[in-house]
């Protein structure tokens, strides 16, 4: 009969390629690892390791087995937070992804809120483009994302939480070009401010760009929203930025919005989660108030 134990060993194997370090791990010895292992396989029939002359690494067939015990020991985890965290949210933690931006333009009044009601739940935030994000809540290092839409993938469930509309501004150097319509043309010809390659944001802009058979090489590529603005507002060049985001320095005349002879569709922020992987009860308390406020 297969134990539990033996499957936790498998799964410390695995991850750190070598018997000795799993049994680190552990806190047991080299020999019991391998004698586990070994049981594995003979009662498998099959092996699981190549050994190497620095370790071990999966056979094929390790590999899959190695995907349903990952899942399985996320599993027993997810249900020993879920336990843990009946304690009328008195405890517990909420990992959350996101970007920069929308951790301080979208998350911040809404955590601030939750931690108002709820100050022993820990909130730990991860920042990343939204792809990266993507993959982390995949491999369960976080337990909710906030992304940028549309985003499909079998393995989660994507809820839209907000439309936001963009804009591109300029600051006091360029100002006179808000004064009339530009063309998309006339757009692409001016010094471009720009995320930095592979983010959505920066996709997104280049496919708008194209669908006028235009190409703009950036002069600048910066890594957040503030940056952008703060670039912008000194006369660098025109930015790409949601319009909420920099309301107001819009209305105090740090930045002017350029008008086009062409709409920008809107696009939208979601949020992500698991479908294979239950939520904690703060994390479950905390996505209700986001569908809450959002909705």
């Amino acid at each position: 009969m297969f134990q539990l134990e033996w499957y936790r060993i498998f799964l410390h194997t695995a991850r750190r390629g070598n018997l000795t370090k799993a049994a680190q791990d552990l806190h047991i010895t080299q020999p019991s690892v391998s004698y586990a292992v070994k049981q594995m396989e003979e009662a498998l029939g099959l092996k699981l390791f190549h050994r190497l002359s620095k370790g071990v690494e999966l056979t094929e067939e390790g590999r899959v087995l190695m995907k349903y015990v990952e899942q399985s020991f996320s599993l027993l985890d997810a249900a020993q937070r879920h336990l843990h965290d009946l304690k009328q949210l008195t405890e517990g933690e909420i990992r959350i992804g996101a970007s920069d931006s929308l951790i301080k333009y979208l998350l911040l009044p809404q955590l601030n809120a939750f931690h108002r009601d709820h100050p022993g739940i820990r909130i730990r935030l991860t920042p990343g483009k939204t792809p990266e994000i993507a993959r982390k809540l995949k491999e369960g290092q976080i337990d909710l994302a906030i992304v940028r839409l549309p985003m499909e993938d079998p393995m989660l469930n994507v809820r839209k939480l907000a439309e936001l509309e963009d804009c591109f501004v300029v600051g006091e150097a360029y100002r006179e070009l808000a004064d009339r319509i530009l063309t998309v043309r006339e757009l692409a010809k001016l010094p471009m401010l720009s995320h930095s390659p592979g983010s959505s944001t920066r996709i997104f802009v280049e496919r708008w760009f194209a669908a006028s058979g235009l190409t703009v090489n950036p002069d600048i590529e910066l890594g957040s929203i503030d940056l952008l603005t703060e670039f912008a507002r000194l006369g660098y060049g025109v930015a790409f930025v949601p319009r909420p985001f920099v309301e107001a320095e819009l209305q105090c005349g740090q930045l002017f919005e350029l008008r086009l002879d062409a709409s920008l569709p809107p696009r939208s922020i979601g949020m992500a989660i698991r479908n294979d992987t239950p939520l904690s009860i703060a994390a479950e308390r905390f996505v209700a108030m986001l569908i809450d406020r959002e909705g």
